[in-house]
């Protein structure tokens, strides 16, 4: 077919071609020349070529041959030996939604499966709940059903074995006459495209090809069916996958055939190869939408990891990509690292991929100054109009402060900008900018401190470019130690256009030792091309207890998939020694939903590999822990095989024959102020320069900036190695007065601290809750329990800790040591209801205490009168479980397991009550416990690093500044609110205070009255609660804390910057809560509704006070079903309210939660249940100018008898529309009985159901804003 793979042919020329979003890279190697032809160009240009790639080869077929080859005419094929290309064409449909037009084809009653996702929203604080639209246009639901079987014989009559293993009945065969004319339908509006996805078609697909079949026969152009792209349990993300593939592949197949029509006939003969997602290189049949989106970076990958490691360096390195809009970070240690699922323009992809994490910080990041600290990103500005410096009239960006410190040469940057393209790029307009924003930022500072001395245009520029560092520092500690590793131990592998100007700083803020930027640095994902294999990756299902039987089913199954992944690289001309394969097993501890692909290794002959201590190993290194007497579960099994085909091989350079080259001196800015600072060419250098920093080196179109205390190596390769010495700090403590550089940058590392414990914690937790659900929060507080930074994981804890964290220290005293941890959950000492335990670390620095840190997470089982903690009928804190005030967990280093099971186990109860039940899970609530410990740690020892690096003191004050920051921040928000809402409303006013009274019913008439006062002079609030009910014989109570993370989760939502959460947003407000009321009641009153009902209602309340959005559903429609066995827990979304400029979202979490939906098969597979239907309440939103969101519809049917409770609010009073909308429609619960009788159940209720009973809950919808009318 090809010649055969991996050989050269004399006499031919060999490209790689990577086609960005701006430029094309392409990289050629000519016969006769040492060194590869690289030519950029910019990836449109249409006045003067249709495609760059093909414009790429053009050009230099022309120079290599001398023969013009004229635009119009195809190209000659016979000097190419092949071409590989990676594309951004799939990535650009998908961020700029121009894919082709599909429709989604379900099963009936999950029409709006997609749309629903998870429930969770992508930002906790934007009240417009902006997510991304869908891909589909248009949805037919198909009348098909496969159940699974609770029945474990596969001898009884109906029951089918599907693919995984797993026994089903076919309840419902699928109605070919009734989907006919919902095809033509739509093939009557011009869509021919088409996305199935049908409930439990990864273990049994033959529901979805019969539909492929009949749609194809109908002349649908393309069907991308779940089960065959990804056949792994879990609908929506398999569904989300088939829609990319879908709405991807025409487009991608329509370029493809445009590329190839663009050469002479003879381009069979030549090997044309597309880069995958994965790594991999695809011919072009084989090319497909969801793992194409990638292909670029995923290049760049390849290239690093196939030059560097092992050749230049034994460490293992970190991938840093940085571009004009985003920086693309990567690991490698030997392999590459996949993930199978991951998230890209908010569309969620199901398939082996690089695990390459984008983060919205790179060259066109904007410059801002905001609430005195610096800002950088993450808007762009984009390459239109770009940097001030483009000539455009940009705004102020990372580019720009790089040309001011001297990091980007004007001489060695293209001309091309200004009217007519020719002139360079503008230094005098970038100053000019920088020296307005210089004066906004030095009287800013003398309104702090009339003593501070003016920063200089350089000192702002430098600030911005160390902020941008910072930003991109933290994901790079996330992606290397969130998985168990130092990432000091790395080496930075630099590459992309802005990189190597910030290598050695974020190096050296990451503490590492050792920088490498590749000659080919700013080409390498083209490059990459080359270096890269042909993947051919097969799967399927298999659920099965792993052990001797299962083994050799999965032995089996891999034989057959090794031929089939053979049998399909032999036919691309591969011969069986470039062949590799690697075969993985998918395994999951049970119980818990975190599955790992375990890579199988070769072993002697006779013996087979041992995938359990493999998975126990790679388990335990990543989580920490290891779970005992748990079997292991194996998902499913992979094959990938590899068709070797090493092209390019790295080529060593020359000696140096004498000392470096200098062409010439530039002033480069530096931490010291300005070096006069020599420059060379990289192509000037030879192996074994050495050259000291200061320095530049241009690399073709990149400036290598080598800082002072740095030293630079030209290696064997042609590369450059730059060492650095260790790093030292350079926060010096002013008076009094935060440094607006490093305030900045402490808010982010204060941040990446919580942000870091919540990533071990949801990690090293087993239970459903945190690890799936993500109903958990952690955070860092100043030693007298003041929040410093609050991760944003749930808003109903935001603030609420800190309560939590001075209760404790008042009641310890001085009897808190080194190495207790304590424990507690109870409402009066600030914890919210019971299920929610927060755990609380003390930090102390030569024995003194400095911080301290704390981990809430929602426990599934706490004990009480029903499974599950939720008691809809609770009257009295007892009945709702245990309830720990203060007790150490561990005391100095030693874990109390005896005392912490007797307070779980037996709960006191009251005397004249029966005895309540403890917990009914002891074991999953001491295996979450310590993972809340082991997060803490993961705090305690981040701290610690933070205090080695800046001394104690610096720390300590930082994060009183970063408080006064937030301060500041909710200042300026509340001033311009009073201004807006005083003209918008009917208010009183005293001076220049503004009130507003507002207030709502609970569905039991009990009322929340809310007079707000807003100074606005001074930036104050005053939220008085007084006329607020009292304590209720129920139990949606809400202790403090809760009320005071309503208020401070709405102030943050009207910031609408990204603030720190801390004390600081609550020191311009006082809030009054009469004792007594059920928003402060007595520490005997029920609880467990306050947290999830109440919460929702005290935010509604605050949010149309400040006249911000209509209400929401006011509720979270908490369900929890079980028996003595098993537990299940889940909150379920509804409308968001509408706002001033935008309607409501619909079918989402709003407010004070943000966990995650079970995914619809997972919730079939592992409980007792069937979902007959999940899909958006139509027409619930309140009408109006903006319409509220719809709430939901879930009907669940329970297969066994089981104890089902339902807390719910808004089923009697209505959420209110804003300035003239309507309300949205009120929620409803049902159960449809064995006799088809439909009961109302109310709000609030228990009950036993047995077999064959539907459960039915329709969510509440949000208000309408504005009158239609």
């Amino acid at each position: 077919m090809y010649a055969e793979m991996g050989t050269v042919v004399e006499g031919k020329l060999r490209f790689c071609i990577d086609r960005g979003g701006t430029f094309t890279d392409v990289y050629a190697e000519i016969p006769g020349h040492s060194d590869g032809r690289v030519l950029k160009l910019l990836s449109v240009d249409p006045a003067n070529y249709d495609d760059a790639p093909v414009e790429g080869i053009r050009r230099i077929l022309e120079e290599y041959t001398g023969k013009k080859i004229p635009r119009a005419s195809k190209i000659p094929t016979d000097k190419i030996q092949w071409i590989r290309m990676g594309t951004t064409v799939a990535t650009n449909a998908l961020l700029e939604r121009k894919g082709e037009r599909i429709a989604l084809c379900v099963t009936k009653g999950f029409k709006d499966l997609l749309q629903i996702g998870n429930q969770a929203r992508p930002d906790i604080f934007d009240l417009t709940v902006a997510k991304p639209s869908n891909l589909y246009e248009e949805v037919i639901e198909v009348d098909e059903r496969v159940e699974l079987s609770l029945e474990k014989d596969d001898t009884l009559a109906g029951l089918v074995k599907g693919v995984s293993g797993e026994l089903l009945r076919v309840a419902k065969p699928f109605d070919e006459e009734a989907l006919k004319p919902l095809l033509k339908g739509l093939l009557d509006e011009g869509i021919s495209c088409l996305a199935v996805v049908l409930m439990h078609s990864y273990t049994y697909p033959k529901h979805e090809l019969a539909v492929e079949k009949l749609a194809l026969e109908m002349g649908f152009r393309h069907v991308s069916l779940s089960s065959a792209l990804t056949p792994m349990v879990r609908a929506v993300p398999r569904g989300l996958t088939a829609t990319v593939d879908a709405y991807l592949t025409p487009v991608i197949k329509e370029y493809l055939s445009g590329f190839i029509s663009k050469f002479d006939d003879d381009l069979g003969k030549v090997n044309v190869l597309f880069m995958q997602s994965d790594g991999g290189l695809a011919p072009e049949s084989r090319f497909s939408g969801h793992k194409a989106v990638l292909s670029g970076p995923a290049g760049g990958v390849v290239g690093y990891s196939q030059t560097l490691f092992g050749l230049e360096t034994e460490k293992p390195l970190i991938g840093f990509d940085m571009g004009g809009t985003s920086t693309d970070v990567s690991r490698y240690d030997g392999s590459y690292e996949q993930v199978i699922e991951t998230q890209i323009a908010g569309t969620i992809i199901q398939a082996p991929q690089l695990d390459i994490n984008t983060v919205a910080a790179g060259g066109g990041s904007k410059l801002k100054f905001q609430f005195g600290a610096f800002r950088v990103g993450p808007d762009s500005v984009g390459a239109h109009p770009g940097p001030v410096c483009y000539r455009k009239g940009g705004d102020l960006a990372v580019t720009d402060a790089n040309l001011v410190l001297g990091f980007v040469i004007p001489d060695y940057f293209p001309s091309i900008f200004g009217p007519n393209e020719d002139e360079p790029l503008d230094v005098a307009a970038t100053r000019e900018a920088f020296e307005k924003l210089a004066g906004q930022i030095n009287s800013y500072r003398r309104s702090q401190d009339p003593s501070a001395k003016d920063m200089t245009v350089e000192e702002i520029a430098m600030g911005f470019v160390s902020v941008a560092n910072e930003t991109m520092c933290r994901p790079i500690r996330q992606l290397t130690e969130m998985k168990g590793h130092e990432t000091k131990n790395h080496a930075l592998a630099c590459f992309g256009g802005a990189g190597p100007q910030h290598a050695c700083a974020i190096a050296r803020s990451l503490g590492m030792k050792e920088v490498l930027v590749h000659r080919y640095c700013g080409i390498l994902s083209a490059y990459g091309m080359g270096l890269a294999d042909v993947i051919e990756d097969a799967q399927e299902p298999y659920s099965a207890v792993y052990g001797p039987e299962s083994l050799s089913e999965v032995f089996r199954r891999e034989a057959l998939l090794l031929r089939e992944v053979k049998e399909k690289l032999q036919e691309q001309g591969f011969s069986d020694e470039n062949i590799s394969t690697e075969t993985y097993l998918n395994i999951r501890y049970d119980g818990t939903d975190t599955a790992i692909m375990v890579k199988g290794k070769k072993t002697g002959e006779g013996s087979t590999f041992d995938y359990a201590a493999e998975f126990l190993k790679l388990f335990e290194q990543e989580y920490g822990f290891k779970l005992q007497n748990r079997s292991l579960l194996i998902c499913d099994v992979r094959v990938r095989g590899i068709g070797v085909t090493s092209i390019l091989k790295p080529r060593a350079v020359e000696a140096a024959p004498g000392a470096p080259k200098v062409e010439s001196h530039y002033k480069v800015y530096f931490e010291g102020g300005w070096h006069d600072t020599p420059l060379f060419k990289l192509e000037n250098l030879g192996f074994g320069h050495e050259i000291p920093g200061p320095a530049i080196i241009m690399n073709g179109n990149s400036t290598v900036i080598v800082e002072p205390r740095c030293k630079s190596i030209i290696t064997k390769y042609g590369n450059i190695r730059i060492e650095l010495e260790a790093a030292v700090s350079s926060v010096k403590l002013a008076e009094n007065v935060a440094d607006v550089v490093q305030l900045s940058i402490f808010n982010h590392r204060f941040m990446g601290i919580a942000e870091q414990m919540g990533r071990t914690l949801q990690r090293t937790s087993i239970s459903t809750n945190i690890k799936e659900r993500l109903d958990f929060s952690c955070a860092l507080f100043s030693p007298d329990g003041g929040l410093v930074a609050n991760a944003p994981h749930v808003p109903v804890h935001l603030g609420a800790m800190s309560s939590t964290v001075r209760w404790q220290l008042k009641h310890w005293g001085e009897n808190l040591n080194e190495g207790d941890v304590l424990v507690t959950n109870h409402p009066c000492a600030g914890g919210s209801h019971l299920p929610d335990i927060t755990v609380i670390t003390p930090v102390f620095d030569k024995g003194k205490l400095v911080f301290f840190v704390a981990s809430r997470g929602h426990h599934a089982e706490v004990g009480g009168i029903t499974p599950g903690s939720m008691p809809p009928f609770s009257k009295a804190i007892w009945e709702e479980g245990a309830a720990i005030k203060a007790f150490k967990v561990v005391e100095k280093g030693v874990f109390q397991e005896e005392g912490i099971i007797k307070l779980l186990q037996f709960p006191s109860s009251d005397e004249t009550t029966a005895k309540i039940p403890g917990t009914r899970r002891i074991q999953d609530n001491l295996s979450d416990l310590q993972a809340q410990i082991a997060a803490n740690q993961r705090g305690i020892a981040l701290i610690k690093e933070l205090i080695e690096q800046y001394g104690l003191g610096t720390v300590q004050a930082y994060m009183k500044y970063v408080q006064l920051n937030a301060e500041e921040a909710v200042r300026e928000m509340l001033k311009s609110v009073a201004v807006r809402v005083s003209s918008e409303t009917p208010t009183s006013r005293v001076g220049n205070s503004v009130t507003i009274e507002e207030e709502d019913y609970m569905d039991d008439g009990s009322v929340i009255h809310l007079k707000l006062t807003i100074d606005a002079d001074r930036g104050e609030a005053f939220f008085d609660f007084t006329g607020t009910s009292p304590e209720v014989y129920g139990n949606w109570n809400a202790p403090e804390a809760v009320t005071s993370a309503a208020v401070i989760y709405c102030l943050r939502c009207l910031v609408n910057v990204d603030i720190p959460l801390n004390q600081g947003c609550l020191a311009p407000v006082e809030i009054r809560i009469p004792a007594g009321s059920f928003l402060s009641p007595s520490e005997k009153a029920a609880v467990v509704g306050g947290n999830v009902l109440t919460s929702q209602r005290v935010t509604d309340v605050v949010l149309t006070a400040f006249k911000a959005c209509a209400c929401s559903q006011g509720c979270m429609n908490n369900l929890t079903f079980g028996d003595d066995t098993f537990g299940y827990y889940e909150t379920i979304g509804g409308g968001c309210g509408a706002g001033p400029t935008w309607d409501g979202t619909s079918g989402i979490q709003c407010h004070m939660t943000n966990t995650r939906m079970t995914d619809p098969e997972i919730f079939e597979q592992r409980y007792p249940v069937l979902l007959h239907r999940f899909g958006l309440r139509e027409k619930s939103g309140g009408s109006g100018l903006h319409k509220g969101g719809d709430g939901l519809v879930r009907e669940i049917e329970f297969r066994k008898p089981v104890v089902v409770s339902i807390l719910s609010e808004r089923r009697v009073h209505s959420p209110r529309g804003l300035n003239g909308g309507q309300n949205g429609a009120r929620g409803a619960n049902y159960l449809i009985t064995k006799d088809k009788r439909r009961i109302y159940l109310g709000g609030k209720n228990t009950v036993h159901v047995e077999a064959g009973e539907i459960l039915q809950i329709l969510t509440p919808g949000g208000g309408g804003f504005g009158s239609d009318v």
